[in-house]
């Protein structure tokens, strides 16, 4: 019964993994040696922060070949050490990949020796490594509400600036962000503004004032954006005066 191997390996950063397997087949011709890498699943290879994603490697190859062996590697750097190999069923290998890798296109090639040691066949194909970009952190810098101290039915003024951290914090345009209220003894948030931010980041709107309390602003984010709120700012409203 003929023995085959699966090496199940861990990348290695800006370096190659070597894997292979050993195992007994039939006698062939050196005329009848074929050797093949028929799939690389997943292609690409995504990764995502904090987690490893497995690709495997199927190799196809003829009765005359006793090991293969398997080397991958990003394209244009060399090859460091060879990882540690399992032994399973199956021309087949597992590699697994991180957000440590070089990300951009690799190289895998099988290499099939035969019984004497001696090198009878190579295959080498291509696949990529990607990795799956999480959601940039933002932050609501500068917000106020002003007048601190103004009478009911007057216009509060909000104002403040949305950032995104992109290798450093810039403003983020086109983006809708809520003011929210606070009175004074609830404990509940209520909407009263919106607006959409424009250059640096920057958006103002008002509100009616009615109760002193405390503003905030929120922005709830999106599929590329994670949300954030603002720190807090208190407005004293006071009552119109009467004379008598």
């Amino acid at each position: 019964m003929r023995k085959i191997a699966l090496g199940i390996v861990s990348a290695l950063v800006g370096g190659a993994m070597l894997v292979s397997g050993a195992g007994a087949a039939s006698a062939a011709t050196k005329t009848d040696t074929q050797l093949k890498i028929r799939d690389i699943s997943p292609n690409p290879v995504v990764v995502k922060a904090g987690a490893e994603t497995t690709a495997y490697f199927d190799i196809g190859a003829s009765s005359d070949v006793k090991k293969v062996e398997l080397s991958v590697a990003p394209e244009g750097v060399r090859a460091l050490r060879a990882k540690d190999v399992k032994d399973l069923e199956g021309w087949r290998f597992a590699v697994g990949f991180t957000e440590g890798d070089a990300h951009g296109k690799w190289s895998a090639t099988a290499v099939a020796f035969d019984s004497a040691g001696k090198e009878i066949a190579k295959d080498t194909a291509f696949f990529s490594v990607e990795l799956e970009k999480g959601k940039a952190d933002t932050r609501i810098t500068r917000f106020s509400a002003d007048p601190y101290k103004v009478r009911k039915g007057k216009s509060i003024y909000f104002s403040g600036r949305l950032q995104v951290d992109d290798e450093g914090w810039e403003g983020v345009r086109g983006e809708k962000v809520n003011i929210y209220f606070r009175a004074n003894g609830s404990t509940g948030w209520k909407w009263v503004a919106s607006d959409w931010t424009g250059w640096g980041g920057k958006f103002s709107t008002k509100a009616k004032a009615y109760r002193s309390g405390t503003f905030r602003a929120v922005y709830a984010g999106d599929d590329e954006l994670e949300s954030a709120t603002s720190r807090t700012d208190y407005v004293r409203v006071y009552g119109p005066w009467w004379r008598r």
